[in-house]
Parts: C-alpha cells; sequence; structure tokens
C-alpha cells in the first residue's frame, strides 16, 4: 500500500470514528423504534408523545408526555389488568409487536381512556415520518387507524 492509500484510509477510519453513533442506529424510514407524537382522531388535536422501544426483538411503546390536563398525576383507573392504577406517564400502551415484512403485528395496543386493549398492527409511511397504528377485535378490519407523527 502507498503512503498516500494509508493517509487516505486512516483519514476515513478517523473521519467515521468522529461521526455520532445515532447515524449508525436503525434507520429512521425503516425501523418504528424512535419518539411519536399522538393526535385524537376525531379533534386532530396532540393528545400524546409516546416512544416505541426494541426489547428481545419486539416491540413495546410507552407514554412519555401527555397533553392532557392533570396527566402528571393521573392513572389509569380503566385498565383492567396490571396497568391498573399505574402512572399515565410510563405507560406501555403497546407490547409484543414483531416484524413481518413491512409491518409490524401480533401484538397489542391499550386505550388508557377506555382501559380496552386490541390487537394492533402498524407501518411506516412517508420515508418512516409517519406511523400508521391499527387496533382491531377480531379482524383488522373492525378497528380503527391513527397516524402518528415522528419527532427528532
Amino acid at each position: 500500500m502507498t503512503v498516500a492509500i494509508r493517509i487516505a484510509l486512516a483519514t476515513l477510519i478517523m473521519g467515521a470514528a468522529m461521526v455520532p453513533p445515532t447515524v449508525f442506529s436503525a434507520d429512521a424510514g425503516t425501523s418504528p423504534v424512535g419518539v411519536w407524537k399522538t393526535f385524537d382522531e376525531k379533534t386532530g388535536k396532540e393528545k400524546a408523545v409516546v416512544r416505541i422501544y426494541e426489547s428481545n426483538g419486539r416491540l413495546f411503546g410507552k407514554i412519555v408526555q401527555s397533553f392532557k390536563p392533570g396527566s402528571q398525576t393521573r392513572v389509569c383507573v380503566p385498565c383492567t389488568d396490571e396497568r391498573k392504577d399505574q402512572p399515565i406517564i410510563g405507560l406501555v400502551i403497546i407490547r409484543n409487536m414483531k416484524q413481518d415484512g413491512d409491518e409490524y403485528d401480533g401484538g397489542d395496543i391499550l386505550d388508557p381512556e377506555t382501559g380496552s386493549i386490541y390487537r394492533s398492527k402498524m407501518h411506516l409511511e412517508e420515508n418512516g415520518t409517519r406511523l400508521r397504528v391499527r387496533g382491531y377485535i377480531g379482524f383488522s378490519l373492525l378497528g380503527r387507524s391513527q397516524t402518528w407523527e415522528r419527532q427528532t
């Protein structure tokens, strides 16, 4: 190897080492892992911020911020499982989603307003800037969808 090639290679390696690690993390356009703002499907107003994370190859999502007044002290009164009376902030509302091609499914989603738990599926849209989340009972046709916006 010539000296010029060695210098160029060393410069390239040093430059790569100085790039922040987030550049090497999962591509925001291909993974729902990250922070998402949710909206009320009837009013269009912002509702909450949910952080989706991966654990043991499955996706989970927890509420990290709520725009509902008094949310800092609210608990999930209508919940009927282990989340009953747990604080809304920090509440895991998405559980056990697994990737199936371009979609994620096989898990469930909790509506903390009603305590209802629905089967769920989700997929990314618009180059990963939007997440289409569907909750349903039985068949996917019997449910409702929301579009969440990725936060940076």
